[in-house]
């Protein structure tokens, strides 16, 4: 299996989260949605969720965190028709961050759900 980015190709995008939460802001689930529609409209993909948190915290709890953030992303573009078999989730807790700076605007960035297409 061989995953690539498809984050120039077309307008999936990723959501982020507030600190220490992993529920889904409006502004998440208006983005998931359309991530949904293209998932339903390109049934032969599949889309592997990747959980992220920012620094602050231990190693296992960032985890776990980016684990439910995963989850709860997974839970919503399954509850709009996407086909449950065809989304995998993974969690790199603060082991992958976009930005590598410690202030606010750095660790929002890197309060993410990733999504990476497996051909």
């Amino acid at each position: 299996m061989v995953i690539e980015s498809y984050d120039d190709k077309v307008s999936f995008k990723d959501i982020f989260f507030e600190f220490d939460k992993y529920d889904l802001d409006s502004d998440s689930r208006r983005i998931l949605q359309g991530n949904a529609e293209f998932l339903k409209r390109n049934q032969d993909l599949h889309v592997e969720i990747q959980g992220h948190s920012d620094e602050r915290g231990t190693n296992n709890y960032n985890i776990a965190l980016g684990e439910r953030r995963a989850h709860s992303t997974k839970k919503y573009l399954v509850s709009q028709g996407v086909d449950s078999s065809s989304v995998h989730v993974i969690s790199y807790g603060e082991e992958k961050p976009f930005c590598f700076e410690s202030n606010e605007t750095c660790w929002q960035q890197n309060r993410r759900a990733h999504f990476m297409f497996i051909k």
